[in-house]
């Protein structure tokens, strides 16, 4: 997609689509939501598994695996005793790839500079 098709697109959004996407962000804007779906990264885990892996507690956890399941970022499924959760679409993790690639060019410019200056 060119510069023009993407500024097109841009202005095609609508309030509405821009303030759901703007829910989606905020959802990610929370430290503890990105170290879960980090933990999920490689394979489905219980809420227990994640406590163990994140070393939050486990009303944390839930609550927050409860936002990013509402938002559309895992899915669950229940076997047995226990609830799965999983990473519905690999894509946040092509999102987050993307800001650290953004971000350890910044800090490489930031080095660069100080070296220099």
């Amino acid at each position: 997609m060119n510069k023009r098709s993407r500024r097109a697109a841009a202005r095609e959004m609508t309030p509405e689509l821009l303030a759901l996407i703007a829910d989606r962000f905020k959802t990610l804007a929370e430290p503890v939501r990105l170290q879960i779906l980090n933990a999920l990264r490689d394979q489905e885990l219980t809420v227990g598994q994640l406590v163990e892996r994140t070393a939050l507690g486990q009303a944390n956890v839930s609550k927050h695996l409860q936002l990013l399941h509402a938002q559309g970022f895992v899915t669950r499924r229940n076997e047995g005793l226990f609830v799965y959760y999983s990473v519905a679409n690999d894509d946040v993790f092509r999102l987050c790839d993307l800001m650290c690639g953004q971000l350890s060019a910044e800090l490489e410019a930031r080095q660069g500079l100080l070296r220099t200056g």
